[in-house]
């Protein structure tokens, strides 16, 4: 069969990252208390450390899903009956497989739209899912989530995946905020596949993102790194820990990196000196997790109605469908 090369539509301007890179910096770092974004987690040598991490003994959500995903991707596709799958974040991934096999296997998928921030990122994955399902149409789609889901093309009906449990880092506001700008660019009767790390037992959670390698604790540092290469800070990642805590309140896992002693680091090309207290916390991610009645509360506020419900074995994690009305 005909390879059909990939289209990129590329909503982004080149300098985008570096200057939202720059503005997060500074918001950030003269808040209080201090913050980065997590997205900052993931250039190369974060990309790495992150898929090193799935592999962890401790780090549960990416088999789970998976498990979910090998097992429920033929029902997917014949409940939804998608002929364009969308996925926010790289499609290049063995769970993107999985949802493209059920979808090709039942016969009506077309159209497969990966949205992803990073153009090399989406190219490399629109190149390699081009050459491995030969008749179909790869359309990807350079932007950001948060601003550009107006600008998905596809033919209905489609299904729009945002899995890993990335919905997790965003707090309750920004999650309306996505849920209702997911409703407003499908129309009635298409879909969203969710995943969602489900709350448990503190101790499986914390173990998850604060393993006994210290893998998560160099992945954490890492957002430093980037910003000593990007805006020539003089970070010393060195004299930061790595903490994880379980907020039970508001049933999220918190990720830090604790100053080990005062400090001040200048960050030149902001123009920005910042000063550190000894033990001062700077929050660099959050990860919600969730109950169904949870998701179910959210997802009906923002238009949609229940489709179904899936869990791994050791309902740890959940998948669940979505039908916009």
């Amino acid at each position: 069969m005909t390879l059909i090369d990939p289209e990129i539509d590329i909503h982004l301007t080149p300098d985008y990252a570096a200057r939202a890179l720059r503005e997060d910096a500074r918001a950030g770092l003269t808040a209080e208390p201090k913050w980065l974004a997590p997205k900052w987690f993931y250039d190369a040598r974060g990309s790495e450390l992150f898929e090193e991490i799935t592999r962890l003994p401790e780090y549960y959500p990416t088999r789970a899903e998976r498990e979910i995903l090998d097992a429920r991707s033929g029902e997917i596709a014949e409940l939804t009956g998608a002929r364009t799958l969308v996925e926010l974040g790289s499609g290049s991934s063995e769970k993107t497989r999985l949802l493209l096999n059920g979808l090709r296997d039942h016969g009506t998928l077309t159209t497969f739209v990966p949205l992803d921030v990073s153009e090399s990122a989406l190219r490399e994955a629109a190149a390699a899912i081009t050459a491995d399902y030969p008749g179909l149409v790869v359309h990807g789609v350079v932007g950001d989530f948060t601003e550009h889901l107006d600008k998905l093309p596809g033919d209905a009906p489609r299904v729009v995946a945002f899995l890993g449990g990335t919905i997790g880092n965003l707090l309750p506001d920004e999650r309306a905020d996505f849920f209702t700008s997911v409703r407003e660019v499908l129309e009635p009767g298409e879909w969203l596949l969710l995943g969602t790390d489900l709350v448990k037992d503190p101790a499986t959670l914390v173990a998850a993102y604060d393993d006994s390698a210290g893998v998560t604790g160099e992945f954490n540092k890492n957002v430093l790194r980037v910003l000593n290469r990007q805006l020539g800070a003089d970070f010393d990642v060195d004299v930061f820990s790595h903490v994880a805590v379980w907020d039970a309140e508001n049933e999220w896992i918190e990720m830090h990196l604790r100053a080990d002693r005062a400090m001040r680091v200048l960050i030149p090309e902001i123009g920005l000196e910042v000063e550190f207290a000894e033990g001062e916390e700077l929050s660099t991610e959050v990860s919600a997790k969730f109950h169904r009645y949870g998701v179910e509360a959210e997802l009906g506020k923002a238009g949609f109605t229940p489709g179904a419900w899936w869990t791994d074995s050791e309902e740890r994690f959940a998948l669940s469908l979505w039908q916009a009305v």
